[in-house]
């Protein structure tokens, strides 16, 4: 069934000539069987007239403002030529239809008015004999209902199929704009990793050359303090050239960075004060490290600083006065995990892929490419229970 109303939807030609067809049979066996009975001969104008007003069908929906026009046409020469009304006529009602739900305006205000005067003007063409003359105007007005009932019909679904039509639009335009916002949030979220993860190179450069200049002082007053000095800047420079690494595998932007002061970006040491602040500012934190805690590269411990910091703003804000959260830091061989949920009401999965965030990130676009950088995984998503939940697992290496 489904098919052959996808092939019925496909060709409304076809399914309007098939009407026009039995409509074209209907009236002339029905008016030669009517004639027969009187004892009379079928007029020889109603052939064309039947078959005129069944062509009105069959192309109704291809050009219905000419199909209008042809049967003003034929209903006039009904009239002038004397050719009795018949089942043929129906093809009236449903140009009227037609027009009305798919056809120009002016149009529209035409079938109307040829649809209200059809009846009277055939009443009072073809009276009954047999009937008063309020008779006949009653039945005119009752005749002419159908035509105004077909109009309106037709004029509301072309009303619905205007507010479709425009609500399909709206969506598919608000589509390209939430495409367009998550791009330009990705690329500001990584021009913004651009420059912290600058400012962390930076940093570790300024201190190999502090190091270097401290080693060079004591070289030959105390060489143990000058090995380890070098040793500094031999783990500093491995882990600068594993930040600009990622630096240069992500964000291949060649965009020019404006250097400000150097000054290290926030860490895991930095978080239990960020919980602290949480605290203060009246939401209840449980914070848990497990594991042994060791010393990481600075992108994995700024990721991990900005993934909480992101989670718990977002408690505050949407958690509701009531909520309570928990962040946990796991310590395994080869990444660092990371767990931050709150049982607060919790704001919708949208806002966190739109960007509802006030602080470092556009949610979970932000972290996503944060985690990313870095060669991690994040899961984001509503807890069973209520609230949120983030996890995420960052690979690491110590650095030496």
């Amino acid at each position: 069934m489904q098919r052959l109303y996808d092939f019925l939807r496909r060709h409304p030609t076809w399914v309007d000539g098939f009407w026009a067809v039995i409509l074209f049979g209907l009236s002339v066996i029905g008016g030669a069987t009517t004639e027969e009975s009187r004892g009379t001969e079928l007029p020889a104008l109603t052939v064309p007239v039947v078959l005129l007003l069944s062509l009105v069908v069959a192309l109704r929906r291809r050009m219905p403002e000419r199909m209008l026009v042809l049967a003003l046409g034929v209903g006039l020469a009904q009239l002038v030529l004397d050719v009795a009304t018949g089942p043929a006529d129906f093809a009236l009602l449903v140009i009227v239809y037609t027009v009305a739900a798919v056809g120009a305006r002016w149009a529209s205000r035409v079938a109307l008015a040829a649809g209200l005067c059809a009846a009277p003007l055939a009443q009072l063409r073809w009276p009954s004999p047999h009937s008063s003359t309020f008779e006949n105007v009653a039945l005119s007005i009752i005749l002419a209902v159908p035509f105004a009932l077909a109009w309106v019909l037709g004029d509301s679904i072309r009303t619905r199929r205007a507010y479709f039509a425009q609500l399909e639009e709206r969506a598919a335009r608000l589509e390209k704009e939430r495409e367009a916002q998550a791009k330009v949030a990705v690329a500001a979220e990584r021009a913004r990793i651009a420059r912290e993860l600058h400012d962390v190179v930076a940093h570790n450069v300024s201190v190999m050359v502090v190091q270097a200049d401290g080693a060079a002082y004591v070289l030959d007053a105390a060489p143990d303090q000058a090995k380890k000095a070098l040793e500094t800047i031999s783990g500093t420079g491995r882990q600068a050239l594993a930040e600009m690494r990622r630096l240069l595998g992500v964000l291949r932007t060649g965009e020019h960075q404006e250097a400000g002061e150097y000054v290290p970006q926030p860490g895991l040491q930095q978080i239990e004060d960020l919980v602290e602040q949480c605290r203060e500012s009246g939401l209840p934190v449980d914070f848990k490290v497990e594991g042994t805690p060791r010393e990481l590269p600075r992108g994995v411990e700024l990721t991990a600083y900005r993934i909480v910091q992101e989670a718990l703003t977002n408690t505050r804000k949407h958690g509701g006065p009531n909520a309570g959260a928990g962040v946990r830091l796991v310590y395994f061989d080869d990444g660092l995990g990371l767990l931050v949920e709150d049982d607060g009401k919790g704001a919708p999965h949208e806002l966190y892929e739109e960007g509802g965030f006030d602080g470092q990130g556009h949610g979970l676009i932000g972290m996503r490419e944060r985690v990313g950088m870095v060669g991690g995984t994040l899961d984001a998503g509503p807890r069973p229970g209520g609230g949120f939940r983030i996890s995420a697992l960052l690979p690491l290496k110590p650095a030496h």
